[in-house]
């Protein structure tokens, strides 16, 4: 990305009681090609502003009524001017006076008496941070826009094809929207390990000169208190792994998003269901220890003699894995309202008749509320809080067994008790029955459930 930046469309305000300063920063600003503006106390800037906003501020420290930190705090406060960036000027030296002005929002400070070549050379650096920062803002605002209209539009998509057993549409949308995204975050996270190892050496090589060379010069000494480096080198790090965390978070939105829109195309084989949920298990082992020994999760499995399964086998593990992790999801919710609760998961497995199996897996959770059941397979749909999920789980799940295998998804839930979740699988695709039967197999099964008394996750 490139501008040009020109001095002639940027309009500075100065903002001094003194008028030897005023005139010397006029005369050589204007002589820069700046457009200027004045104002003699913090009250007449403030009011200034009301009408028309320069692209920075050089603001005094000392004036009276209102000095520059107080007109400072009260720009920031403002919405409005809340953006234009301040540089203050001033005689003072000590540090924690030029602390207090960052703190409160500026950007730089200008060391009075007034040096030319410097002030020059800041005002320029920080008119360029401030336009490259609106291009940047401008771009973000109209690719967000741009995504935010493209992800209504695939929930509102979604709801019909879902009611219409027409996926693959969706799916179009949805790989279109993931290869938009996919594309510029691999290069912020193909970028991010090297720039973690430059900026280790560069402060390894900054540790060892100062180790090396312990009596600083005046100069340098003041560089270093200017920029505090000893923050620097604590808060970089970790804006870093800020930033990774961040990459990590939309590229695992992305795979979903991949997953959703069929581009995993691996082939049907027969396998072991049983193999793919106690691989899934070892997966989740961590957090099924949870937080202390008594918030670990117990697992009961009560496996039935199953056959080899004809399936889309990474599909089918996917879907164990999203179901088994929202079991632990409302289980560590449930333990956080009640810590005595002893967390539990079971999953059992069945053959139905000649040719399904049924896989159940129930969590002793707080349940699902009546209110929000008819929404759980919708896409994007999530009731975790805003970070912790995609809402696109328990959809892709959906697709997963209904559209891919012709089997049924459906679930259990009483508040309270807990939720059980049920996978409905045909052994053999070319031989699976219509959704006519499955859906009576769902009907039997749960009327052969209630007759027998049995409790969704007692606990």
């Amino acid at each position: 990305m490139s501008f040009e930046f020109s001095a002639s469309q940027s309009v500075i305000l100065i903002v001094d009681d003194n008028p030897n300063n005023i005139q010397v920063l006029f005369n050589l600003l204007k002589a820069s090609g700046y457009r200027i503006a004045v104002a003699k106390s913090g009250e007449s800037a403030l009011k200034r502003l009301q009408g028309a906003l320069p692209d920075l501020i050089l603001l005094d420290v000392m004036m009276p009524g209102i000095d520059g930190f107080e007109t400072c705090r009260r720009l920031k406060e403002n919405d409005t001017t809340k953006d234009v960036p301040v540089i203050f000027m001033t005689a003072l030296s000590d540090t924690a006076d030029k602390v207090r002005g960052l703190n409160l929002g500026a950007v730089d400070y200008i060391t009075k008496p007034i040096q030319q070549q410097e002030t020059l050379a800041r005002i320029r650096v920080h008119l360029q941070l401030r336009q490259l920062t609106q291009t940047l803002e401008q771009q973000v605002t109209e690719r967000t826009a741009h995504l935010t209209t493209a992800l209504e539009q695939l929930k509102q998509a979604q709801v019909k094809l879902v009611h219409s057993e027409k996926m693959s549409s969706l799916g179009q949308l949805v790989a279109g929207v993931a290869h938009e995204i996919n594309n510029p975050i691999n290069f912020i996270y193909g970028n991010l390990l090297p720039a973690h190892s430059y900026v280790e050496d560069l402060m390894g090589l900054v540790e060892l000169f100062r180790q090396e060379y312990p009596k600083l010069t005046p100069k340098l000494q003041q560089r270093i208190e200017d920029i505090d480096l000893d923050f620097l080198q604590a808060d970089l790090p970790k804006l870093l792994n800020s930033m990774k965390l961040g990459s990590d978070r939309i590229r695992n939105i992305v795979l979903s998003l991949r997953n959703f829109s069929h581009l995993d195309e691996a082939g049907i084989k027969a396998v072991d269901i049983h193999e793919g949920i106690d691989s899934t298990l070892l997966i989740l082992h961590s957090r099924l220890k949870g937080k202390s020994d008594s918030s670990a999760i117990k697992v009961i499995k009560n496996y039935g003699q199953l056959p080899l399964v004809e399936c889309y086998a990474s599909q089918l593990n996917q879907v164990f894995m999203n179901l088994l992790s929202n079991a632990v999801d409302a289980l560590d919710e449930a333990i956080d309202q009640k810590p005595q609760l002893q967390p539990e998961i079971r999953i059992e497995t069945e053959i139905l008749d000649d040719d399904r199996i049924l896989i159940a897996i129930t969590d002793c959770g707080a349940g699902i509320s009546p209110t929000l059941q008819s929404k759980i397979f919708e896409a994007f749909f999530t009731t975790k809080p805003v970070g912790k999920g995609t809402g696109l789980g328990l959809s892709i799940s959906h697709q997963i067994i209904v559209d891919k295998h012709q089997g049924q998804l459906f679930f259990e839930s009483t508040l309270g008790k807990g939720t059980t979740f049920y996978i409905e699988l045909p052994i053999h695709q070319h031989q699976s029955h219509q959704h006519d039967q499955g859906q009576k197999n769902k009907e039997n099964y749960l009327e052969r459930l209630n007759s027998e008394r049995i409790e969704i996750a007692q606990c």
